[in-house]
């Protein structure tokens, strides 16, 4: 990795989601939780609880996708995804954020863990949603094809799937190193009652997001399936972290409330 390359994903890692909840900071954490060994290592997980949560309280959790490698599980530690954690904790709900060498693969064996080891984490395995944002999205996609039992999922400003004829994201992959996880799969491979929460930036930057969210809105709603679609008309993509405006906040508080309506 560059030294360019480091200076980015050192300022990524310090951004924090532009809504706060007092007493998010102080939320009690379950730290290095090691979900899987493997040859070249352990891969670790953290998991954020409510203030107050016990063993015996069997909370909802939300797993954070990831659909970049990161096989020293240092991603753990990003703002962006410590702060949604930590929002999820302050609503009712534990979160939990891994480390990955094989994206695609490796949230399976996460979602193994946690609904194998739900008594000791303290976390109720039939309460399990899904969250993921940008390049994330595909690797969160292909999961709910492969399993379908969670009780609901969101996404925000994320790739979805590629229209036809179209190498955008492929390309995008090779270009930021994310796992396209949805190449050559359809919308049609989605379950029909897992409730699907998305959000579209009007100001998105990166080609072809739009234009794939908008064909997955149409055809999700030829489906009949559960959508509730946000359009943030003036959010650029990653307004969560970068547009510290009202109607972003409020967009963040109804990604709560959409998960809490289903968890909680």
């Amino acid at each position: 990795m560059d030294e360019e390359t480091k200076a980015k994903l050192a300022e990524v890692a310090r951004k924090q989601v532009v809504y706060r909840i007092p007493g998010m900071d102080a939320v009690p954490v379950r730290r290095d939780i090691v979900y899987q060994t493997t040859a070249n290592g352990p891969l670790l997980m953290d998991v954020y609880y409510p203030p107050g949560a016990t063993p015996e309280t069997r909370v909802p959790l939300v797993v954070i996708v990831l659909g970049y490698p990161d096989p020293e599980s240092g991603g753990r530690m990003f703002g962006p995804l410590t702060s949604w954690a930590r929002l999820m904790a302050m609503s009712g709900m534990a979160a939990a954020i891994y480390g990955t060498r094989s994206p695609a693969e490796d949230v399976h064996v996460v979602l193994g863990y946690l609904r194998e080891n739900a008594a000791s984490l303290g976390i109720d395995r039939h309460r399990l949603g899904v969250y993921a944002g940008s390049a994330n999205v595909p690797t969160a996609l292909s999961l709910l094809m492969r399993d379908a039992d969670f009780r609901c999922a969101a996404f925000v400003s994320g790739f979805t799937f590629d229209v036809a004829g179209s190498t955008i994201f492929a390309e995008a992959s090779r270009q930021y190193g994310f796992v396209d996880a949805t190449a050559g799969r359809s919308i049609d491979e989605l379950p029909s009652d897992v409730p699907l929460f998305v959000l579209r930036a009007g100001r998105e930057h990166f080609p072809g997001v739009n234009a794939a969210m908008d064909q997955f809105a149409a055809r999700a709603l030829a489906r009949n399936l559960p959508l509730t679609f946000v359009n943030h008309a003036t959010g650029p993509h990653a307004a969560d972290m970068d547009d510290d405006t009202d109607t972003t906040r409020r967009i963040i508080r109804q990604v709560l409330d959409f998960l809490r309506l289903h968890l909680v």
